[in-house]
């Protein structure tokens, strides 16, 4: 610790935990620092579909094949709003070709390997396998008044952090844009037919997908160019994509502060989420080892530059482990450094630590959480503690990895 950190907890008596890993054994670089992986290795690319083309690029592709370009608009009507990609439900397309036509268009990108329930079926996590034999995971969820899907944008991650099962796995490849779309689709379709479970008989919500988070498997903004076509098609009016919400939309990152910048000039207003869990650059360089390229402030200067730029609040995540990043002081100065910045711009996400399997530490205890939020909130800042859906599928944040289990299912898809 430096003097500056060590003061504080020096004082109180806090138990500092250093980071540290069990079960697993974290990739360093050469100069010994954990090992960030930005570039997506080199793997077979999935097929072209649809949801990867932009709607200006259809009257090309529509040539291309030697079709009218208007059959590509039924062929998308039925894919973004009956949420089908079955050619013998297409009936307003000509029998003839109809088949080799669907099957050009909308390729099969994910087959479901299996899925994981809560008792109460409000839950659901869904294995996927894609063309190559990637394996990744999509989580949903309902709420009242909504239904969420936690979406994956790359199959494992290259963020490295140590506290997070998909950083423990490491990255596998980018996500195509189709790849991270139709995970919404699929989810749709499980919903049309009646397989989420936990809908009460005066709640009247719309049954579909409502909410995305990009919180899946995955650093969302490197892969920034397949996260945003994705997105384009997510709040396109049908039937030129998913007719979403822009701000039912949150995209999360670990602090990539260029790729920050890129998305505040997109103008479109998603919420944006920046995963902090550690106000002081000493610890965070350690939970998150990006912090070695932008610093705590960088970060938060990108963030209020969002929301100076969309008018979106931003949101701040922050895992709470005992005795690593859980102490009184560190919530004081999260808030100063949020407060430094203006009022009315953030809101605090505090999440208890999930558990993963090549970790020892766990979430904060009760009486901690509630010490942490309420210096939070004393300060000022609006503070809201994080539930914890899916825990006992292993579907909440940073629970999300393949298996070996996982693998052998998907060997028999």
């Amino acid at each position: 610790m430096t003097a500056e950190d060590s003061t504080p907890i020096r004082r109180t008596g806090a138990r500092q935990v250093r980071p540290a890993t069990e079960g697993w054994t974290q990739k360093l670089g050469t100069d010994g620092r954990p090992l960030l992986n930005f570039a997506s290795p080199k793997r077979g690319k999935p097929p072209v579909h649809l949801a990867d083309l932009a709607p200006a690029d259809w009257k090309a592709k529509a040539e291309e094949i030697g079709i009218p370009a208007f059959r590509l608009k039924q062929v998308a009507r039925h894919y973004y709003t009956r949420w089908t990609s079955d050619p013998a439900e297409m009936t307003d397309l000509p029998a003839e070709g109809r088949e080799e036509l669907v099957a050009g268009l909308l390729p099969p990108l994910l087959t479901e390997v299996r899925r994981l329930e809560t008792d109460k079926g409000d839950t659901i996590k869904f294995l996927w396998k894609l063309h190559d034999g990637a394996l990744v995971e999509s989580v949903l969820m309902r709420y009242p008044g909504r239904i969420t899907l936690c979406v994956s944008s790359q199959a494992g991650c290259g963020m490295n952090c140590p506290f997070c099962a998909t950083g423990q796995q490491g990255l596998t490849r980018n996500m195509s844009a189709a790849e991270i779309v139709d995970q919404v689709v699929q989810a749709n379709r499980a919903i049309a037919r009646g397989e989420l479970g936990g809908k009460k008989h005066d709640d009247h919500s719309e049954e579909r997908v409502s909410n995305i988070v990009f919180m899946g498997m995955g650093e969302p903004l490197a892969n920034y160019n397949r996260l945003m076509r994705a997105v384009r098609t997510m709040v396109a009016k049908t039937p030129e994509g998913l007719g979403m919400s822009a701000r039912g939309i949150t995209v999360s990152t670990v602090g990539l502060v260029p790729a920050i910048k890129k998305l505040t000039e997109e103008d479109i207003p998603v919420t944006f989420a920046l995963s902090l869990h550690a106000p002081d650059d000493h610890l965070r360089d350690e939970l998150i080892p990006v912090n070695s390229r932008w610093k705590v402030d960088e970060a938060l200067d990108a963030a209020r530059a969002y929301f100076d730029k969309t008018g979106r609040r931003v949101s701040i995540e922050y895992a709470l482990i005992k005795d690593m990043n859980d102490h009184a002081w560190r919530a004081d100065l999260l808030a100063a450094k949020l407060n430094e910045r203006g009022h009315g711009w953030v809101h605090v996400n505090p999440i208890p630590l999930n558990p993963t399997p090549g970790s020892i530490w766990t979430s904060s205890e009760v009486p901690v959480q509630l010490e942490f939020v309420r210096r939070l909130e004393e300060a000022g800042i609006p503070t809201t503690i994080r539930d914890t859906r899916g825990k006992e599928i292993d579907g909440a944040c940073g629970q999300l990895v393949t298996t070996e289990d996982d693998e052998e299912a998907a060997a028999l898809v």
